[in-house]
């Protein structure tokens, strides 16, 4: 039974979560994003103790990989890595997008042909997306997309697709597709908990070296004005 440190900083929200088996132990928010680099070291720190575990104890690490903010990917991936190389334990990486698709297929249990279509606001009328089924097998990789009222228009002439995540909004201002559902998710490192867990069974592990955020785009494009 994996006891596994699960992190997430790649959104406005950061959490962390101790699991065990896939199972949630502790969860720990910070909801300033502005703090996620002063807040994560920390905030693990008073978890494992909180837990009464300690650090050697843990089994692996998990970190949402991205796509995100630049600086909480940063954060999050280096944290991961660094106690990963010295803990001599496995790195698991998962797309924050993937992860919030996860969260939403957990909320809707009625809708098996629907799609899931999560998005993070990268700014004026651009978002992070990808598109899954219901049991996340991915039909559209993640990319950077610049909205406009057309946008998904052939996927949802067929399916209904479900939005969700902090670039939805928009989305929904301009679309006029009745197909288009919209979704309000919490999304946190619990679910990366459960994703983590099967990815260690299976021994889907990243390589510590060579492991980098996913950031889709440049660091200056994504940040300008």
């Amino acid at each position: 039974m994996p006891l596994i440190l699960n992190i997430d900083t790649s959104t406005e929200s950061a959490s962390i979560c101790l699991s065990k088996n896939g199972e949630q132990l502790l969860l720990s928010q910070n909801n300033e994003q502005k703090d996620h680099s002063s807040w994560l070291h920390v905030a693990i720190d008073e978890m494992m103790k909180a837990a009464g575990y300690k650090m050697k104890d843990l089994n692996a690490v998990a970190v949402a990989e991205g796509p995100g903010s630049y600086t909480g990917l940063r954060v999050g991936m280096a944290t991961a890595k660094g106690l990963c190389y010295a803990l001599q334990i496995p790195l698991i990486t998962e797309n924050t997008l993937k992860l919030m698709a996860f969260a939403a297929s957990l909320q809707i249990t009625d809708d098996a042909s629907a799609l899931l279509c999560p998005m993070i606001d990268a700014r004026r009328m651009e978002v992070f997306t990808a598109l899954y089924k219901m049991d996340l097998e991915e039909l559209m990789p993640s990319s950077a997309m610049i909205l406009d009222e057309n946008s998904f228009a052939p996927q949802l002439q067929s399916h209904k697709i479900f939005f969700f995540g902090s670039g939805s909004d928009k989305w929904r201002q301009i679309s006029a597709f009745h197909n288009a559902q919209f979704l309000k998710i919490a999304c946190n490192s619990g679910h990366l908990g459960i994703l983590s867990c099967k990815k260690f069974s299976q021994h889907q592990f990243t390589d510590i070296v060579y492991s980098q955020p996913a950031y889709i785009k440049e660091f200056h494009s994504y940040n300008r004005k």
